[in-house]
């Protein structure tokens, strides 16, 4: 290392020298004429050579240093197990598409690698390495289980401080079969003329007083097909279910899944045969139709009670109210009114003086204003109390139907509702809750990446299977060969797609009416016609915030009993954002349908017009063009001028176009009919007519399409 430092200074030292000698350097002058001496020696080359030290003789040997050429260190990357690709950036201090290019010409695909896809740990150290780095395991840290902060229901209570409770009954049957109306007279109330068509479409509770002074409390569900989920939640909540049946229509599909739903939930049935005051009614038939679906009247040999009622009228009201009083009895229906509180969200809502409001069944306990409540993700500090005639209450006890505002945000209907100690406990369950609900989301999108991956790994090996006899040059050209249709098409792809979709925001007036919605919209099959993608569902009002999120996906908004403002109407004019309010729901989801079809491409229908047989060939002279005119018998129907035209030779489809001459004798003419010759040229003067050929006139109308998707009402 010495020598060669060394030498490499003796050789600057040299070329410096001669540089200054030829070029008259003032540290060299020149050689005098005639020299007879030893040859002439520059006594400053040492200084050329070598700064002079303080403290260094004359004469004294230079000793070099060795030049240590220090070795750059490797960026060191912290890499583990199942790392994503923006992981894998953000460890290597890069952006994600320094990864990708690190990756090129591996196995890896990537145009199906996404920024979270899920890196195998040779693809980890092939990017660390070809990026010019090392990689080092990252320590595993220890990760402390979190404590279960989530809240239980009670214990059973002591059976010494049960008390009697009023039973909660819940009204299910078909649609129109007059279930409100017969709550109606029962509380002598009119909420049957204030819905919309006629159609119960919110779940209702009610406390009723009867004559006699016993207190039930009435559930009345929709009997639509739409809210099979509210029938479902009235049944688990409820002690006896009051099935009506019209003694006119007879058992029909919502009959049966409320029935179901009865015997899902194990609670006892009275058959309620309503509308038997008609005159084309038969109260027997509906006896005799609900046998075959296991519910079984006294009459026949079973259990259950059947009263022949007339709601409108008001007959025979008296002895299903007794009936339901008698069966209470039976059942000894008790309840606990101290401890926590415990119940079951019936609805919920947003008011706008109110805020969040839901109606709730009390279970156990007593609620009264200041109790902190949690309800799903939801918490509450009750304000207000309110019943179904909107009077505050002080308190409610077991079997009570009761409206509480306080909640800070909106739970959902079937929630169970559970009292806690304080604030901060409701937060800690709350937020335990999301959390909890955050790793089972990460754990079900986890097993759907691995399956992916799975699927697209089997596919790539299969395929380089197939290629494994093939150089790579071959491969390549297959490879291309084979994906290049899909690089043509994509734009064109993309477009249809971006077309073919329809974005719709849904909002409802409370939450069982937006779940039943959702409901529907999930049974929805038809997305290789046109997409549907629900972008936000919410309680309450059209707002600004709906507007601007419409625009933003050129979506529809559609609204189930909720209001918009003036002004949000004009600013949705003004951006053109569709706003669909409805009243009832089929009528929502009619227009959903209607919305979907025109989306859809129409299709072509073809019409033949008139079908002519070429008989001989000609050419005409047209200034100095040969025009090639085909002589014709017309076999079928006209041939019309403005009308499109087919020439057929065979099987085969020559040409497809228009007439440009229509000749009949020497006038020109623009139909020819059945039987009559003619003489035409087509606007391809290229083609060559020979006898036999057919020339089809035809038409094309465009048929619009009709969404196939059936919600099932």
């Amino acid at each position: 290392m010495r020598k060669s430092a060394m030498k490499r200074i003796a050789g600057l030292i040299g070329r410096t020298a001669v540089s200054c000698w030829h070029h008259g350097s003032p540290h060299f002058p020149p050689l005098p004429a005639r020299a007879t001496g030893p040859p002439y020696t520059c006594p400053q080359i040492r200084h050329l050579a070598a700064k002079q030290n303080k403290g260094q003789f004359k004469g004294q040997k230079i000793k070099s240093k060795p030049v240590k050429l220090e070795k750059q260190q490797k960026q060191e990357v912290e890499i583990k197990q199942r790392m994503t690709v923006s992981e894998l950036a953000k460890a290597m201090n890069k952006d994600i598409d320094h990864v990708y290019e690190a990756l090129l010409n591996t196995d890896v695909v990537l145009d199906e690698m996404e920024p979270d896809t899920v890196l195998e740990e040779t693809w980890i150290k092939e990017a660390v390495k070809r990026s010019g780095m090392k990689h080092k395991w990252a320590k595993l840290v220890e990760t402390k289980v979190r404590e279960n902060k989530d809240i239980q229901r009670q214990a059973a209570p002591d059976p010494t401080q049960l008390v009697p409770r009023a039973p909660v009954v819940t009204i299910m049957g078909h649609v129109d079969h007059g279930k409100t109306t017969l709550l109606d007279s029962l509380r002598k109330s009119q909420i049957a003329a204030q819905e919309a068509g006629g159609i119960t479409q919110h779940i209702g509770a009610f406390r009723v007083e009867l004559p006699s002074g016993e207190k039930i409390t009435f559930l009345d569900t929709p009997g639509h097909a739409a809210f099979s989920a509210m029938r479902a939640r009235g049944a688990m909540v409820t002690d006896i279910v009051i099935l009506v049946v019209a003694a006119d229509d007879g058992v029909m599909n919502q009959t049966i899944e409320s029935i179901q739903h009865a015997k899902k939930a194990k609670v006892p049935i009275i058959v309620a045969v309503n509308k038997c005051d008609k005159p084309n009614s038969d109260p027997q038939r509906v006896k005799e139709e609900l046998v075959g679906h296991d519910v079984i009247c006294e009459e026949f040999g079973g259990e259950i009670q059947a009263i022949h009622v007339s709601a409108l009228k008001g007959d025979h009201l008296v002895e299903l109210a007794e009936a339901t009083v008698t069966l209470a009895e039976v059942l000894e229906l008790k309840g606990d009114p101290t401890g926590l509180v415990e119940g079951t969200v019936i609805e919920s809502r947003s008011d706008k003086g109110k805020g969040p409001v839901t109606t709730a069944i009390i279970q156990r306990g007593t609620l009264r204003k200041g109790c902190t409540l949690v309800a799903g993700k939801c918490w509450a500090k009750v304000r207000f109390m309110f019943d179904e005639y909107n009077q505050v209450m002080s308190e409610a006890g077991p079997s009570i139907p009761v409206e509480i505002v306080g909640w800070k945000d909106l739970p959902s209907a079937g929630e169970e509702i559970l009292e806690v100690e304080s604030e901060q406990r409701a937060r800690e369950v709350v937020e335990w809750r999301s959390y909890m609900e955050e790793q089972d989301k990460m754990k079900e999108d986890q097993q759907v990446i691995e399956a992916k991956q799975k699927q697209h790994q089997e596919s790539y090996k299969k395929d380089r299977e197939s290629m494994a006899h093939l150089s790579w040059r071959q491969r390549r050209a297959a490879l291309y060969r084979a994906n290049k249709h899909k690089l043509s098409h994509r734009l064109s792809e993309k477009t249809e797609m971006e077309e073919l979709t329809l974005p719709i925001i849904v909002k409802g007036d409370v939450d069982g009416s937006v779940e039943a919605i959702l409901n529907i919209l999930e049974s929805y099959d038809a997305d290789d016609q046109c997409e549907l993608d629900v972008v936000h569902f919410g309680v309450g009002d059209i707002s600004e915030r709906d507007i601007n999120l419409a625009e933003t996906f050129s979506g529809t908004i559609y609204g189930f009993n909720v209001a918009a403002n003036k002004s949000i109407q004009q600013m949705a004019a003004k951006k053109g954002i569709p706003l669909r309010l409805h009243r009832v729901i089929y009528k929502l989801i009619d227009e959903l349908k209607d919305e979907l079809s025109n989306k859809l491409t129409p299709s072509t229908e073809e019409n033949i017009i008139g079908e002519a047989s070429v008989l001989a060939t000609f050419d005409v002279t047209v200034g100095k063009k040969k025009i090639p005119v085909a002589g014709c018998r017309v076999q079928k129907g006209q041939l019309d001028k403005k009308m499109k035209f087919r020439l057929v030779r065979g099987r085969n489809i020559l040409w497809e176009g228009s007439v440009t001459t229509l000749k009949h004798l020497k006038d020109d003419v623009l139909t020819v009919k059945t039987g009559m010759e003619c003489g035409l040229s087509l606007d391809n003067e290229e083609l060559e007519y020979k006898p036999g050929d057919e020339i089809i006139c035809y038409s094309e109308s465009e048929i619009k399409q009709k969404i196939s998707w059936d919600p099932g009402f």
